[in-house]
Formats: C-alpha cells, sequence, structure tokens
C-alpha cells in the first residue's frame, strides 16, 4: 500500500526530528508533492546526478540523502546548473528529496553512533550533548580491549567502503589505544573539546592542515589524541542501512534500497 509523503515526512520527523538540526543547516523537504502517494524509497548520502539517476531509474518514488543539495542559497534552478538539472529530473520523475543531516547526526542512532557501534566502542556518549538525552554530536567511548593505533586504523580500512583517499593517521603505528572519539563527516570543529583531548584518537572526515597539525602540537605539549582521517562520504555511509532499517519498521509495506554507489569525489591518488 503506498505512504502519502506526508506521512513519511511525519515518521521522518520522529526519527530524525528537524529541531535537532543545526541553525546553519538546511534539512527536511526539498522538492516533492507532500500528498503524493510513495511505495519506493531511495537513500543515499549524496543527491549528486548518479544517485538520483538510479533512484530514478529503480522506481523510486522518494529519495532520502543525508547532505542537502540547497544547502546553500541559489539564485537560480536553470538546467544548465547541476542542483537545477537535478531537481528538474526529479521533478519530472515524480521522485521526491528530502534531506536528512545534522538532524540525523545527533540522534540516538546517528551517524557517529552507528561508526562509534560498529568499531566497537561500549558505553559511547555524545561528545557535544544535546538538551534530549542521548542526543547529541559525535561520540566517545572505550574499546573492550584495547589495541593499537595501526590495527585500529586496519580496522577502520576494512570496515569502511573503499575510497581514493583511503585511511590517514597521525601518530605512532604502536601507539595504545582504548578511549576513542569519533565524529562522523567533517569534524575538525570538535578538535578542542575536553573529550577529543581526553580520547587516545580521534576519528573523523575532512581534516585540514591547519587544524590537524595545531591539534598535534598541542598533543605534544598538554596531551591529546591521535587523529584518523576518513572519507567523509565513507563515514557517513554506514548510517544508511540504520536508517533504512528504521523507516522500514515504522512502514513495513514500502520498499526501501539503500544506494551503494560510491559518491566521495576522489577518484584515485598517487601514493610518493
Amino acid at each position: 500500500m503506498p505512504v502519502p509523503l506526508a506521512e513519511l515526512l511525519a515518521t521522518i520527523d520522529r526519527l530524525w526530528p528537524l529541531s535537532g538540526a543545526e541553525g546553519w543547516d538546511a534539512p527536511g523537504l526539498v522538492t516533492g508533492d507532500p500528498a503524493a502517494p510513495v511505495e519506493r524509497v531511495h537513500f543515499a548520502v549524496d543527491a549528486v546526478g548518479a544517485t538520483v539517476d538510479e533512484a530514478i531509474e529503480q522506481g523510486a518514488d522518494l529519495l532520502i540523502a543525508h547532505h542537502p543539495l540547497l544547502l546553500r542559497g541559489v539564485t537560480s534552478v536553470a538546467e544548465d546548473r547541476y542542483k537545477g538539472a537535478i531537481i528538474a529530473r526529479l521533478i519530472r520523475a515524480d521522485c521526491a528529496l528530502v534531506a536528512a543531516h545534522t538532524n540525523a547526526d545527533v540522534v540516538e542512532d546517528g551517524t557517529s553512533a552507528v561508526l562509534a557501534e560498529a568499531i566497537g566502542l561500549t558505553d559511547a556518549s555524545p561528545i557535544v550533548p544535546s538538551a534530549t538525552h542521548g542526543h547529541g554530536l559525535g561520540r566517545v567511548g572505550r574499546l573492550a580491549e584495547s589495541t593499537t593505533l595501526g590495527r585500529l586504523a586496519r580496522t577502520l580500512a576494512d570496515l569502511l567502503p573503499p575510497t581514493a583517499t583511503g585511511v590517514r593517521v597521525a601518530g605512532g603505528y604502536d601507539d595504545p589505544i582504548q578511549t576513542v572519539a569519533v565524529c562522523g563527516g567533517a569534524g575538525d570543529s570538535l578538535l578542542a573539546d575536553p573529550a577529543v583531548r581526553g580520547a587516545d584518537v580521534y576519528i573523523t572526515a575532512d581534516l585540514r592542515h591547519h587544524p590537524a597539525s595545531e591539534a598535534r602540537e598541542q598533543a605534544a605539549v598538554a596531551g591529546g589524541p591521535a587523529l584518523i582521517d576518513v572519507s567523509h562520504w565513507a563515514s557517513e555511509w554506514l548510517w544508511l542501512d540504520r536508517a533504512a532499517s528504521q523507516l522500514r519498521a515504522a512502514h513495513p509495506d514500502l520498499e526501501v534500497v539503500v544506494s551503494d554507489l560510491r559518491t566521495d569525489p576522489w577518484d584515485f591518488q598517487v601514493v610518493q
């Protein structure tokens, strides 16, 4: 039985409340008629040409993307610009688009929580708690058994889908690791947080030169974590299966599919 899009939007807001989104974010319905029926839902990290084409080719009525297509303001949706072309393709195919971004990061089963669970963290709690118990940015917890930085990096490389940039590490290969902080997606804004500073390693994505260098220099003076930098897309892709399972549980009649297309922007790397 088809489900009205409006009913799905209510479920999405229950699972990943819009009230939990950061003020700068733009989650929610991007395009689509709330009265339209939905039978097939497609999940992807990014609403880009490849995932939109895949959703349409597979007959999806709704594409749920983690990253908002219209995060920053645009003044035109002309079809000679990629955002306009994507929106036009979705509208012509009667496929709605919804973004679940920072509102999906902060919930108990959000992007960082899923990553923390995948690497085996116990008693994980938010790095930056929100007003709702168990909600907040990032996660910090302990491994059931200590490991080394090199072995943990290898575990991540095996766990995450492969990308050109792989797994980058700052720290000694044999450094002991027990307490781990993680933040799916770009997490350099949390480098100075006490919970991160108190961890043995911080796992996140999109670490830039200066924040990473300064964090390591500070660690040499006053202690601080080793750093593991992974693909932004890969760090959040793991969440899609959890999100799809939650939506299936709420609406058993829906067909829910997770895209395995790699939308990390990098194609290859030359190692020196």
